[in-house]
């Protein structure tokens, strides 16, 4: 299923006005909306029949920032010609009221379906993450509140959204305000210059100076871009300032379009050209991985090239109202055009659609027939929202509505706005009184892993912490000291007793981390320290490789040399690291090649190893904790033991081979026959589909108590503090 950076969004449906502006064509331009048509199409087919991204997006903003830039040049910046005078609007009200009646309504009622829907079919785990989306889409920073989730390894199984789609949506917002807040401040300034340097307010040196400040920060965008790309891609899909190279090239030609007569077949050539790189685009280019450097040329140089192509700058000979080429008029067909009238509205009604479909058939993707009935209903619903919410709030008089109804629209929207977002605060509100401490829980009504490996009765009581509570519940060093995503550095972090001379390093990725919370506890009783040496996704491995957000990690390699290089130094008296992970092929657990690399380098030190057999990862379409909020039973919430684990642990057949390590397993406290249920002992087992939760990791804490103790002989077996 695609993930969160992989939605394009609509454009401002351009006017007659607005094209003539730019001095393009003499007529409307029926091709561009062919276009956007043909963009809109492309968008919705590929999120649902193929889970991955189309040159949408960038054909949408490119084509924004060329009719908005126009606009501005002529309700802005206002030129006589044949005067040489001009004139600056320093009022914005008027485009900004425009755009506003254009984008709002729509957009906030589809917040409030949203809202409704999630009430409906999403279970409560779902409601304070989605609440908080709906407050940045309606605010217009809803790219910015996904760029910083996909950095957080924390939201890395969160589910597909709803809301997700609509980040370009808030990209394109900050572009237009930011645009008219720089427009009038440049217009201020030409205004104030020309009383002192009169050639500032020639017509060509304004058009020089507003073009020349809008090439200077494309390039530097698109600079950016491809810099960031390598470095932190996921967030520089997101990133408005990576972005914003796109709709400012549109706008470019808005000002400076090339005149080069071409003959009419060599247009409709070109033109079909550019159509199939834009068509074909979503298919050779991994958009969500590939975007926005250097390959989004492809669908914003094709749209660049067809803005040119249907102008009067290309026509061979002068037609006024019609200098199309016979490619042109192609994307100008009724069918098309009309398709682009709706295009705004059917990107906002596709996704929401397909999302909640899934969510009410427990499914990851929907089949032919599903997808073609979901896109059926969303044209419906847009041409719907276009012709009885969109266009009588954005026309005047005369448009067959009445001034009643406008005013009734006008409350609706109001109130749908009011509940999506007083949905929202109560989500949160809820959220954030819904958690319960799990320190201290009394062990005869949470026994937990007691449950199984100590066969404790468990009271038919609720369990904890609470599905809403769960998705927060990370170790005490996950903020602290441990390195995200992008983040090569080594943070060592100190816990247990920090004045104690014994230490115990806990070394690799989350699923060493979420030990800590009973490493910690046993360190303060015990009187040994415990530094964590972790960074997301990389556990000790020569072949530390990882997916994630639809890219490859190879940063943990070089990160698990320098920490190994670092345990050298630091000497601790035992390294407490993973033994196993799922496979890659196929169900089960493996002890990959490059865990036994490191393993043979801490015995060839002489180091002494504690390594835990990895726990499970659960595989079904929901989150347990979601699963369980929707009211399902624990027992069908977790994971099949046949494809968590293999039937013989993979630590068996290499621990002759590491006298110095201590192998150890705990998949019974997880199992118990051939399931590994959502809930064990009334505590939950996982805060999302493979992480502890801290309370199911305390409840593991007489078991890891008495075999550190038996690996290190620090102190007696099975202690009276914890029996």
């Amino acid at each position: 299923m695609t993930k969160a950076g992989s939605i394009s969004g609509p454009q401002s449906h351009p006017t007659p006005n607005e094209d003539a502006a730019a001095g393009t064509n003499s007529g409307y331009r029926l091709d561009l909306d062919g276009l956007r048509g043909i963009a809109i199409f492309l968008v919705a087919i590929f999120h649902v029949w193929f889970g991955r991204v189309s040159g949408g997006v960038d054909v949408f903003l490119t084509l924004s920032g060329y009719f908005f830039v126009a606009s501005l040049l002529k309700h802005v910046i206002r030129t006589n010609p044949s005067d040489q005078s001009w004139s600056v609007a320093i009022n914005p009200w008027p485009r900004l009221s425009r755009m506003l009646r254009r984008l709002v309504p729509a957009l906030f009622l589809l917040l409030a379906a949203v809202a409704a829907l999630t009430w409906w079919l999403m279970p409560s785990t779902r409601w304070a993450p989605l609440g908080k989306e709906l407050v940045a889409s309606a605010f217009y920073y809803q790219n910015y509140h996904l760029a910083f989730a996909s950095q957080d390894y924390g939201a890395a199984d969160s589910a597909v959204s709803p809301l997700q789609h609509l980040w370009s949506m808030a990209m394109q917002g900050q572009f237009f305000f930011i645009t008219i807040v720089c427009a009038l401040a440049l217009g201020g300034l030409l205004k104030l210059g020309a009383r002192f340097w009169p050639v500032l307010g020639r017509p060509k040196v304004i058009t020089g100076v507003v073009g020349g400040s809008l090439a200077f920060v494309a390039l530097a965008s698109f600079a950016w871009a491809n810099y960031r790309h390598g470095i932190n891609q996921p967030f520089n899909y997101y990133d408005t300032i990576a972005r914003v190279w796109e709709p400012i090239t549109g706008g470019l030609l808005a000002i400076w379009m090339p005149r080069i007569k071409l003959a009419d077949w060599l247009r409709t050539v070109l033109t079909a050209a550019a159509v199939v790189l834009i068509a074909s685009s979503g298919i050779w280019i991994t958009g969500v991985e590939q975007y926005p450097a250097y390959m989004a040329l492809v669908p914003a140089g094709s749209t660049l090239l067809l803005i040119w192509l249907g102008s009067s700058a290309t026509a061979p000979r002068r037609i006024p109202g019609n200098d199309l080429s016979p490619g042109g008029r192609v994307l100008a067909h009724p069918w098309i055009v009309w398709l682009g009238s709706i295009a705004y509205a059917l990107y906002l009604w596709h996704w929401p659609l397909l999302i909640f479909y899934m969510t009410w058939r427990f499914k990851d993707d929907v089949s032919f027939i599903e997808g073609t009935a979901i896109l059926i209903a969303s044209v419906i619903i847009a041409w719907v929202t276009t012709k009885f919410v969109e266009a009588p709030l954005r026309a005047g008089r005369g448009d067959g509505f009445s001034t009643q109804y406008r005013k009734i629209m006008a409350v609706g929207l109001v109130v749908a706005t009011l509940f999506a977002l007083g949905s929202a605060g109560y989500w949160q509100y809820r959220a954030d009184h819904r958690h319960v401490d799990t320190t201290n829980l009394n062990p005869r009504d949470y026994p937990g892993a007691r449950a199984f490996l100590s066969d404790f009765p468990a009271p038919a009581i609720e369990a904890v912490p609470s599905p809403e509570a769960a998705e927060g519940d990370w170790p005490i060093n996950h903020r602290p000291h441990f390195s995200n995503f992008g983040d090569p550095s080594i943070k060592v972090g100190v816990y247990g007793d920090p004045k104690a001379t014994r230490t115990i390093a806990v070394v690799g990725g989350s699923h060493s981390e979420h030990w800590m919370t009973a490493l910690d506890v046993i360190g303060k009783k015990r009187g040994f320290r415990v530094t964590t040496y972790m960074k997301a996704g990389c556990a000790m491995s020569t072949e530390a490789a990882v997916e994630f957000n639809g890219r490859l990690l190879t940063e943990c390699n070089d990160w698990s040399q320098r920490v190994a290089d670092r345990l050298d130094e630091d000497k601790p008296d035992v390294v407490f690291t993973t033994a196993s992970r799922p496979a890659d092929d196929g169900p089960g657990d493996v002890t990959p090649k490059g865990y036994l690399d490191y393993f043979s380098l801490f015995r060839d030190r002489g180091q002494q190893v504690i390594a835990v057999r990895d726990t499970p990862w659960t595989h079904g379409p929901m989150v347990p904790r979601d699963c369980i909020a929707a009211g399902e039973s624990p027992d069908v919430c977790g994971v099949s033991r046949e494809r968590a684990l293999s039937d013989v642990s993979p630590i068996d057949a290499i621990a002759d081979d590491f006298p110095n390590i201590t192998f150890l397993d705990y998949s019974e406290a997880f199992c118990r026959d051939g399931y590994c249920p959502a809930v064990v002992g009334n505590i939950l087992v996982w805060h999302d589909t493979h992480h502890l939760t801290t309370a199911f990791v305390r409840s593991l804490i007489p078991y890891l108590d008495a075999d550190i103790g038996e690996a290190t002989q620090w102190w007696p077996l099975q202690p009276p503090m914890f029996r």
